[in-house]
């Protein structure tokens, strides 16, 4: 059984995972690439031996696209996740589910009226990373003892355009948030944002943020996000436990030795970096898919948890980073538009 699968999105991102799925995936094709851009869908069309769409609602209600990923921008999420859920196919959506606890709720809850195997994933990959992986089995192990305190970071070379300060923490920082439940099994209850003086290259958001995040069994979380830290793509964790710490190594490859010194590379972007995970993922989702059976990446319910430590986080910001108990029963009400909620903070736009 081969599943016929549509992007919607030929972006960076849409683009690779079209690629992934294409070269590196048994039992998937892609039949289908959509983009409001028609050169960059017509590109990656010609690259997979996919027809192109100018429109993710045609792309979605073809009768040959059995499964969609979508891969486009966020604020169109819910609409096309909504879409797939009427016609009852399948769908991996990129983080985040939808940009508000609102549409994430309303998501979950038209799958639950569905009934049957949920048919939303989340692309959460950093789950299907080996290293993240090892690192989970290694703590359920017991190897460094009870987990006290992550140390995390996420930095980028440059932030995208078209975003501001909330975005950093609903687009980039929402990985760690996911990773963090994830790896201690335990849903975030309080949360709270920093930030120390911003990098003079983005005017558009505080840039870089401190995210605190602490999980219902006590355990602390500090996380950096940094999205213009122009030396290289990194994400570090580190589990502090009783009896010692684990964290992730290096991804780097080689170090050069030269001239009374020794240098390392870093990756520009999350592609080399994560490019097993994504493979993984991948391939996990059509694995399910093909068996009818439950599928193993991230739910709509958690993609819906994410979301409400995301709005807790924005709301943080916004009132002067004093804690914020996370509800995890209730919607929240929304983040202002452009995420500042009329708080005046320095190169928030």
């Amino acid at each position: 059984m081969t599943i016929r699968v549509g992007v919607v999105g030929a972006g960076v991102m849409g683009a690779e995972h079209a690629r992934i799925l294409h070269g590196s995936i048994s039992g998937a094709t892609v039949t289908a690439v959509a983009d409001p851009a028609s050169d960059r869908a017509h590109a990656v069309a010609v690259e997979t031996g996919a027809w192109p769409f100018n429109s993710a609602e045609e792309l979605i209600a073809s009768p040959f696209v059995d499964a969609v990923l979508i891969a486009s921008h966020d604020g169109a999420h819910a609409d096309q996740v909504a879409a797939c859920l009427e016609l009852r196919k399948p769908v991996l959506c990129e983080k985040p589910l939808a940009p508000t606890v609102q549409e994430c709720q309303a998501l979950v809850e038209q799958q639950n009226a569905i009934g049957g195997t949920p048919l939303i994933s989340v692309g959460f990959m950093r789950r299907f990373h080996p290293a993240y992986r090892e690192l989970k089995e290694r703590l359920a192990e017991g190897a460094v003892g009870q987990p006290l305190m992550i140390l995390s970071s996420h930095r980028n070379v440059k932030s995208y355009p078209d975003g501001n300060s909330a975005s950093t923490i609903t687009n980039s920082g929402i990985h760690e948030i996911d990773i963090t439940a994830w790896l201690l099994d335990s849903p975030i209850a309080s949360v709270s944002w920093h930030a120390p003086k911003s990098t003079a290259l983005d005017k558009t958001r505080q840039d870089p943020q401190l995210l605190h995040l602490r999980t219902a069994d006590g355990v602390l979380t500090t996380v950096d996000v940094f999205l213009n830290a122009q030396y290289g793509y990194e994400v570090r964790c580190e589990v502090l436990g009783e009896q010692g710490s684990i964290e992730l190594s290096a991804p780097q490859l080689t170090t050069a030795n030269r001239a009374l010194a020794a240098t390392r590379t870093y990756a520009a972007d999350w592609r080399p970096v994560f490019a097993d995970a994504y493979r993984l993922q991948s391939q996990a989702w059509i694995d399910a898919l093909t068996s009818r059976t439950r599928s193993p990446l991230a739910t709509a319910e958690e993609g819906l948890q994410a979301v409400r430590v995301a709005e807790a986080l924005v709301q943080s910001m916004n009132t002067g980073g004093g804690t914020v108990a996370v509800d995890n029963n209730k919607p929240s009400g929304p983040a202002s538009p452009d995420g500042t909620s009329g708080r005046n903070l320095s190169h928030v736009h």
